[in-house]
């Protein structure tokens, strides 16, 4: 009963004519096959590959580089349609798993095959909202972007409770190389679905360029100081749970899937609050947790015992998730000072790359930071950046109420 009401609820958000439950699956598909590759990745890089603090940082700058390049990708292939470049990504990623599996676990080989399966996440990543939106019947925008964000989210953390059950029974020799493989099939399969994905749904014009204009100036600072401390985190926090505290790939994805659902819940609650005191106050009073945040995961071993360390580590790790969700305040900022809808698609859109330029290079600075100083001044850092963000989005003027 449940299953045919969610189906009416879908046919009532998407066009009948369109291929939206092939799409839709082959989102689900993908997000399980991420969900399986995320949650081992930083394991095998530290277990099987080898890699250090700095290779990590290294691999790092490689991951995210398709972000930047994406821009131009998508101006030079402005021809093709959106479904068109949907396929090419689902085939680069397969491509990019593929290796995974099959090439020897060498530092370069494993950069490659990384950046390869960033590049078509990012190809798709771009084409998934237009696919959505032309889909959607009249009106129903916004319900067809929440249920293609839905159908990747519940794959994901699938995905990452696969990884806990399977990776929990494993002592000796965890199976990456088998996982690998499984995510590649998935990743074809999903492939096959998006090749019956039919339509020529443009593709977004405002990602395909950079849009600046001084009076975002500010938001685009704020992206900076965001993108650099997000970065920090997001490379090099889970890492630091499996070099210096030992966490497996069971754990780790553990603490994927629990930020996953804590976020979940935490969304709408964020996005009150937000409404209630303003964009403002939210981008300013979230780094006082921040700080805390940073301030545990750097010197919490010089405090406490080891293992509770790494539990009130992992309760931060938590908390960074939650406090990231506070970005969402500053597209409410580009809103405000934007003239129409198309000006806050452009902005925002060149926000995110810029956030993808300087995340690139603090993954390599974070990365010689905790080989040479220590995780302590990598999180201090950290902190000082979040600092900065809070400073700097204190001088923002609110003309109007968000």
């Amino acid at each position: 009963m449940k299953k045919q009401n969610s189906l009416s609820n879908l046919n009532n958000i998407f066009k009948e004519d369109s291929k939206f439950k092939v799409f839709l699956l082959s989102i689900l598909i993908t997000g399980l096959a991420y969900g399986l590759y995320k949650g081992m990745l930083d394991n095998f890089l530290a277990e099987v590959v080898g890699m250090g603090e700095m290779d990590r940082g290294i691999t790092e700058f490689f991951r995210e580089l398709p972000g930047i390049l994406i821009v131009f990708i998508l101006a030079a292939f402005y021809m093709l349609s959106a479904e068109t470049l949907y396929k090419a990504g689902a085939i680069i990623m397969l491509m990019g798993m593929g290796m995974n599996a099959l090439l020897p676990p060498t530092k370069v080989l494993a950069t490659l095959a990384i950046c390869t399966y960033s590049l078509g996440e990012h190809i798709q990543l771009g084409m998934k909202n237009s696919i959505s939106l032309n889909y959607a019947k009249p009106g129903h925008g916004g319900a067809a972007l929440g249920a293609q964000n839905s159908s990747y989210q519940i794959g994901t953390l699938a995905g990452y409770l696969v990884i806990v059950f399977v990776f929990s029974m494993f002592t000796k020799e965890q199976p990456y190389t088998l996982f690998f493989s499984i995510a590649a099939i998935l990743l074809a399969v999903a492939a096959v679905f998006s090749f019956k994905v039919t339509g020529k749904s443009e593709t977004d014009e405002n990602k395909r360029r950079f849009y600046f204009h001084k009076k975002y100036y500010k938001y685009y600072m704020l992206e900076m100081f965001y993108g650099a401390r997000k970065q920090v985190f997001f490379t090099f926090g889970p890492y630091v749970l499996i070099l210096f505290y030992g966490a497996n790939a069971a754990t780790i994805s553990l603490l994927f899937a629990i930020s996953a659902i804590v976020c979940f819940f935490a969304s709408p609650i964020v996005g009150r609050i937000i409404d209630k005191v303003g964009y403002k106050i939210v981008m300013v009073m979230d780094t006082i947790i921040l700080v805390v945040v940073c301030f545990f995961y750097g010197f919490a071993h010089h405090i406490f015992p080891k293992d509770v360390a790494f539990i009130i580590c992992c309760i931060n790790y938590i908390l960074d998730s939650m406090i990231s969700l506070a970005s969402m305040a500053s597209n409410l900022y580009v809103q405000d000072l934007s003239d129409n809808q198309d000006e806050v698609k452009a902005t925002i859109s060149t926000g995110v790359s810029i956030n993808h330029v300087i995340t690139i290079f603090i993954a390599l600075f974070g990365g010689w930071i905790w080989q040479t100083l220590g995780i302590e001044l990598l999180f201090i850092v950290s902190a000082i950046l979040g600092l900065c963000n809070s400073a700097y989005a204190a001088t923002i003027k609110v003309e109007k109420e968000s």
